[in-house]
């Protein structure tokens, strides 16, 4: 079946939702989304959105505090661009219904850890959850917007896809569209496009603890690699230092980690090891409220040296009234799992929290390709640099999404479209599989593999294990692909094996420790080879 479009937005997350809504102004547009409207990463987002809205707090104060978080490898244009529009962008929020948590007529501002202010916009702890409510009731109320639940995109439509083309092109310049698999009705849909962007979100389920949700497969990251886009600096994984422990081994955690908020820590929550001892303070001088991969990492060594699967987050010197009214929902899973904040200990470990790098975009959001353009997690725009600053990531989506909605209403207006003939999906020869427990199996293999050697600390050994296992991975599973009928896990499978190897091959390339990849056969310092950027692509097009 072949649908024609003038935009396909890949991604129902803030950054997809967003850019529909905008480019819907001038423009149809199908929006493609493998679960329901609200499931992504957006959703799972509690502590809030940063933005310079206190009058004592000033732009060159939050394109420093990101500055010194990314490690030196911001792209301060971009930093600036985005904090400079952020305040529009939360305006934009308000105006179609988002609501954030006030303190009488002024916005209740949070402060997290790498801020030297307190300018984090939330609504309550499901600040997420709130801007996708406002989102999708905007969205909803559009009629020239076609969502389109329970289908994953399959790959791009690009020269290399397509033989006749193939032939007189070596290297991928356009992209038109993509192939997606309607699971519903297990069918596979040619949607043809002027305009496509990727808004896929994040890369988590690659790893065995990711506060990630399900559909984080890396989906935007593979096609875009397999497609020959540029992505950037995917060693980089932020892994949250805080998300929650499962000691009761209950179904409700079992395939993704419940985040405690960075806003816990602002709040004043305070990491003990089991025995009861405070520890931030031999690692940082800012303690609880040092960045993320300071706190991951110091967690780790402590797990490691006293042997313990978690730590504690301590919240119990702050009052229950104050603990419920800033944290409902944390109190409310929490409590469901036996543990009373306002009186108990919360148990920790890090996780997979989200991708520094991504798919290379400009200021403009275009990517390497004609017509593909991309934002939000999906991405590599050099704001987040070598570890991204905490709440800066819903505003880096919001910014780059409204960049998005600017380019391509710029391209249509200048530009006159030729897509060629697109060839139908063929899967002519190809048998139905029925074996998933080996697809069950491999993805246990990829998430185990990549948490012990490709995790918060790495090494060259570690990772040229991960490099065999990864290959081994990768060949099979082309394989497979290749004489199956594609269905939803070995869609996702391919995926979370390729991610995996941009990610490996990411790691080798950078000779140092920095940021978020820190590698025990490396030193935090600059080597004069040091490189900017570790940028892949796929030559074989």
């Amino acid at each position: 079946m072949t649908i024609k479009t003038d935009v396909l937005v890949i991604g129902s997350g803030i950054a997809g939702l967003f850019t529909a809504l905008k480019i819907s102004e001038f423009a149809n547009v199908v929006l493609v989304t493998k679960k329901n409207k609200s499931e992504s990463n957006t959703n799972y987002a509690q502590g809030g959105i940063a933005s310079v809205i206190d009058p004592n707090d000033t732009f060159e104060k939050h394109v420093q505090d990101t500055l010194i978080a990314g490690a030196g490898l911001c792209d301060k244009v971009a930093v600036e661009m985005m904090v400079k529009d952020g305040p529009d962008r939360i305006n934009d929020l308000i105006n179609i219904g988002t609501e954030f948590t006030k303190k009488g007529d002024s916005f209740d501002l949070a402060k997290e850890g790498g801020h030297s202010m307190s300018r984090i916009l939330h609504s309550k702890d499901l600040t997420g959850a709130e801007i996708e409510r406002a989102l999708i009731k905007s969205i909803e109320a559009k009629s020239n917007i076609t969502v389109l639940e329970n289908a994953i995109a399959i790959d791009l439509l690009t020269e290399h896809n397509q033989q006749d083309l193939k032939r007189e092109i070596y290297k991928n310049q356009n992209c038109w569209g993509a192939y997606i698999l309607d699971i519903s009705n297990n069918q596979v849909l040619k949607i043809i496009a002027k305009a496509t962007v990727l808004a896929t979100g994040g890369l988590g389920q690659v790893y065995l603890h990711t506060t990630n949700p399900l559909i984080a497969t890396g989906d935007g990251f593979a096609m875009a690699y397999r497609a020959g886009a540029e992505i950037g600096n995917m060693e980089f994984i932020q892994f949250h230092p805080t998300s929650f422990y499962n000691v009761k081994n209950s179904a409700e955690f079992n395939n993704h980690s419940f985040l405690i908020s960075e806003a816990v820590r602002g709040f004043g929550g305070l990491l003990r090891t089991k025995d009861g001892e405070f520890f931030m303070h031999n690692y940082d001088e800012r303690k609880e409220l040092a960045p993320r991969d300071i706190v991951a990492r110091a967690i780790d060594n402590e797990l490691k040296k006293h042997g313990d699967d978690f730590v504690f987050l301590d919240l119990t010197h702050k009052t229950a009234n104050e603990i419920i009214e800033h944290f409902p929902n944390i109190y409310n899973i929490c409590l469901s799992q036996g543990i009373d904040i306002t009186k108990d200990l919360i148990p920790v470990v890090p996780a997979a929290h989200y991708a520094c790098g991504g798919v290379v975009v400009n200021l403009n959001a275009e990517t390497s390709l004609k017509g593909l353009y991309a934002c939000g997690e999906v991405t590599m725009t050099g704001v987040h640099g070598a570890n991204r600053l905490a709440s800066n990531s819903l505003l880096e989506a919001l910014v780059y999404a409204f960049r998005c909605y600017e380019s391509i209403k710029e391209s249509f207006n200048k530009t006159v479209f030729s897509i060629p003939e697109i060839l139908d999906w063929d899967d002519s020869g190809t048998l139905s599989y029925d074996e998933k427990v080996l697809i069950t199996h491999t993805i246990k293999e990829i998430k185990q593999t990549m948490w012990d050697y490709v995790g918060i600390v790495r090494s060259d050994l570690r990772l040229d294990r991960a490099t065999k296992r990864i290959s081994n991975i990768m060949v099979e599973t082309e394989l497979l692909y290749k004489k199956t009928k594609v269905f939803n896990e070995i869609i996702e499978l391919r995926n979370l094996v390729t991610c995996s190897h941009i990610i490996i091959e990411s790691a080798k390339l950078r000779k140092e420790s920095r940021g978020l990849h820190y590698s025990m056969d490396y030193k935090f310092s600059v080597p004069e080879d040091s490189i900017k950027n570790t940028i892949i692509k796929k030559l074989d097009q």
